[in-house]
């Protein structure tokens, strides 16, 4: 398991406060005053140490007992906290510089268009909602790590929790409407086991309308094509977590836990059939913090959490970066390939009070609002990372008449500690050690990425 977008922190405002001439008993009483003015305007920004272990989740969330919003200090040795408020300026060195227009779209609004950030809003209570869409007994396609209600999660609550973009409605996800919309096209997903994640909920919400055949023949497990044959569309999820070439190192023929991952080198494995999709959702993130070594043009550079001295340790941002230059440059290079592609951007995990495997887990029963929590240590680098290179891309592909599009969920899912699989990725009677504050329970809130999509596809139609 390993250890990992922007959230709004609520700008408190400027408090005036204007001080006359004042007697000697008005005096004490105003300083009084402006010391808990002080406090207050400042309170969410005082919080308690972060331990950051190998594995463990950047996020450092309220304890359960506190009923105020806390934000996580950091010990000096590790990274710079970055804070960051709604307007993209932030408190500290660095900043997210969330993009304008990438992710607002147009909707109906009486005779008028206006414009949507789907992505910006809150999680509101809905319990009288279509959630769940499916059922682990109507579905087919949940992974048995993310069937949290068969493994024995008491609770549904979690559900029952709709997201409220600020300007519009998002509406709810209509099946027979996003196939007729894929009509006679292609989807791909490319990433790791979060993108096939998303790949399971968008085939249990289809299940309603159509069961898919399965063409399925590659020989990785994590690929799967599937064709809806009364639409004529055909879906398929390409399993490369870190976008790029790679190899497990083995030493004897014995794995040795550590991935070569080749930066510069093309993955085939999806590179190869790309340019048949019309419509491309990529992402990547979890996997790069496990141990890997580096190599470019063949040769090695660095390695993160490896033990070898003569070998540069890098970070986890360097590797991330590279191999999203080299994904996109696949994209913008592939001749053939004339699609739209979708960034999907970071997922994190939610371990609070350890990593996986030493007591981390994620045990909340309700969302975050936005004042609760906020991005932070290295997930800000990702984050940035992640955006940088979708723009560099989007400007290069722009040449050649590709068309980017960005997913922003970031912020959206660091609202959901309580969507994940917990202790309920597998059954009692499993009983392997291990908790998931990473992949998302199916149904669960993953679902809301899917209706997000729905409605970029119908932006899509009227371009």
């Amino acid at each position: 398991m390993k250890a990992q977008a922007a959230i709004h922190m609520d700008n408190w405002g400027n408090l005036n406060h204007k001080l006359g001439k004042s007697s000697p008993r008005v005096v004490p009483l105003a300083i009084i005053l402006l010391l808990v003015t002080t406090v207050i305007l400042y309170y969410p920004f005082l919080g308690y140490p972060l331990s950051l272990s190998l594995f463990q989740d950047s996020l450092k969330l309220i304890p359960n007992n506190s009923s105020s919003p806390q934000d996580s200090t950091q010990d000096p040795s590790e990274l710079k906290l970055k804070e960051v408020l709604d307007d993209g300026k932030s408190i500290g060195k660095e900043s997210i510089t969330l993009p304008k227009n990438n992710h607002s779209l147009e909707f109906d609004s009486g005779d008028k268009r206006k414009k949507c950030n789907l992505f910006s809003g809150e999680w509101i209570w809905n319990p009288g909602g279509p959630s769940p869409y499916y059922t682990n007994e109507t579905c087919y396609a949940i992974q048995d790590h993310q069937n949290c209600m068969r493994n024995g999660r008491p609770d549904s609550d979690f559900l029952k929790w709709k997201w409220k973009p600020h300007e519009c409605e998002l509406p709810d996800f209509d099946g027979i409407q996003f196939l007729e919309i894929l009509r006679g096209k292609s989807l791909a997903f490319v990433g790791d086991s979060i993108s096939r994640n998303h790949f399971q909920s968008l085939v249990c919400l289809l299940a309603k309308v159509e069961y898919p055949e399965d063409h399925s023949t590659s020989p990785t497990a994590g690929s799967r094509h599937l064709k809806y044959k009364s639409y004529n569309f055909t879906m398929s999820v390409f399993w490369t977590p870190y976008l790029v070439k790679t190899m497990e190192e083995k030493s004897n023929g014995t794995p040795t836990g550590i991935i070569n991952i080749y930066l510069d080198e093309f993955d085939e494995e999806w590179t190869s059939q790309i340019w048949k999709f019309d419509y491309v959702i990529i992402s990547a993130g979890q996997w790069f913090f496990r141990p890997i070594k580096f190599y470019e043009q063949g040769h090695i550079v660095g390695c993160q959490f490896c033990r070898e001295l003569d070998i540069p340790h890098l970070s986890a941002t360097y590797g991330y970066q590279k191999a999203f230059q080299t994904a996109f440059k696949a994209i913008n290079t592939i001749e053939k390939y004339k699609g739209c592609t979708f960034l999907r951007t970071l997922s994190v995990s939610h371990f609070e009070d350890g990593p996986w495997d030493k007591g981390g887990n994620c045990v909340r029963k309700r969302p975050f609002r936005k004042n609760e929590t906020s991005l932070k240590d290295y997930n800000v680098n990702m984050y940035n990372t992640q955006m940088k290179e979708f723009r560099v891309a989007k400007r290069q592909g722009w040449q050649r008449g590709l068309q980017y599009r960005l997913m922003n969920t970031t912020q959206v899912m660091l609202l959901r500690p309580d969507g994940h699989p917990s202790i309920y990725w597998q059954t009692k009677k499993d009983n392997r050690p291990g908790i998931d504050c990473v992949h998302w329970c199916l149904p669960g809130p993953i679902d809301t990425w899917n209706e997000f999509l729905l409605e970029m596809f119908k932006m899509e139609e009227k371009r």
